[in-house]
C-alpha cells in the first residue's frame, strides 16, 4: 500500500508522524473522510470545504493548497488500484514541544490513506440495525465547535464503547438540552407522517455532507425536511429512522434500545432516499 504524505508516495511502512507531532500529542488537528465511486472522488469539493474552515477553525495553516491535496488523492488512488473505496485525509499541527502552544509548531504534516471501507454488511443495509441512546452527552458547542471535523475523537469514542457493550453497532449521542444530536460518526434523521427531521445545527451537529446530500434528494422528490430538535420520545414513537454519513452512506434504524421503530424493518421513505443516494453516487457528482 502506498500513502500520499507530504507531497509524495510512500510505502505504508514508511509513512509516519514524529511521537512530538502535535496530532498525536493533543489530538491537534482535522481530518476528512471522503468515498471514491467510479475512479472519481465524491464531493471533492465539499469535503476540501470543510477541511479548510475546520483547519481555519483552529488556526492551523495548511501546506498545500486545495489542487495539491486534489491531486494527492488521485494519485494514491493510482497507486492503489482503488476505483471504489474510501479515503482518510488528515492535516496535523506538525512537530513541536511537549507544551501545549500550537505556534511552536513548525509545519503541519499531512496525508491521504486510499483504503477500502466496510461499515455495516450487505444484510444490515437490507434490515436496518438496532442502536442505543448513549449516557455519552456530546461536548457543548460552547466548548468545542462541532463544525470542527477535529482528531479528538474521545467524546464519540466513549459513546461507541457503549454501543459495543451493549452488542449493537451504533449509539446515538444526546446534546447538554436532552435532544437528539448526532450518532458517534453519522447525522440522525426520523420520518414522521411523511416528513424528514434531522437535528439543525445549532443542535451541536457536525453538518455531514452525505446529510446535505440526502436532504437535498429528499427535497428534490417531494420528501418535505424539516431541521428541528427532537427528543428520545420522538426517535422511540418515529415511523422510520435512519443515519446517513461518508462510511454508512444510508443505513436504516430499526430499533433503539431494544424498542422497535415503525414496523421494525426499513421503511418507505428510507429505502426511497437510499436508492436515490446511490444512483446519485452512480453519476459520480
Amino acid at each position: 500500500m502506498k500513502i500520499w504524505m507530504n507531497g509524495k508516495l510512500v510505502d505504508k511502512e514508511d509513512a509516519k508522524v514524529s511521537v512530538f507531532d502535535h496530532g498525536l500529542l493533543y489530538g491537534d488537528g482535522v481530518f476528512e473522510g471522503i468515498r471514491v465511486y467510479n475512479g472519481k472522488i465524491f464531493q471533492c469539493n465539499a469535503h476540501l470545504d470543510r477541511l479548510f474552515e475546520s483547519a481555519a477553525a483552529i488556526n492551523l495553516e495548511l501546506h498545500y493548497s486545495r489542487s495539491e491535496l486534489e491531486k494527492g488523492m488521485y494519485e494514491a488512488m493510482e497507486a492503489n488500484s482503488i476505483t471504489d473505496g474510501y479515503i482518510r485525509l488528515v492535516v496535523t499541527r506538525g512537530i513541536g514541544t511537549l507544551g501545549l502552544n500550537p505556534y511552536l509548531c513548525r509545519q503541519s504534516a499531512t496525508f491521504a490513506i486510499v483504503d477500502q471501507i466496510a461499515m455495516y454488511s450487505e444484510q444490515m443495509y437490507r434490515e436496518g440495525i438496532g442502536v442505543i441512546v448513549a449516557k455519552t452527552r456530546r461536548v457543548h458547542e460552547s466548548m468545542m465547535d462541532p463544525r470542527v471535523k477535529s482528531l479528538n475523537y474521545l467524546n464519540n469514542i466513549k459513546a461507541k464503547m457503549e454501543a459495543v457493550h451493549a452488542y449493537v453497532p451504533e449509539a446515538i449521542m444526546l446534546n447538554a438540552d436532552g435532544y437528539v444530536c448526532e450518532a458517534t460518526g453519522d447525522n440522525v434523521f426520523i420520518v414522521r407522517n411523511a416528513k424528514l427531521i434531522t437535528p439543525p445545527s445549532e443542535a451541536g451537529i457536525l453538518l455531514g455532507v452525505t446529510r446535505n446530500i440526502v436532504m437535498h434528494l429528499a427535497r428534490e422528490n417531494d420528501v418535505p425536511v424539516l431541521e428541528d430538535n427532537f427528543g428520545v420520545e420522538d426517535l422511540y414513537e418515529a415511523d422510520e429512522c435512519f443515519m446517513t454519513g461518508t462510511g454508512a452512506e444510508v443505513i436504516a434504524v430499526t430499533s433503539v434500545d431494544g424498542r422497535r421503530i415503525g414496523d421494525g424493518i426499513t421503511g418507505p421513505v428510507t429505502r426511497k432516499l437510499f436508492d436515490l443516494f446511490r444512483e446519485f453516487t452512480t453519476a459520480g457528482v
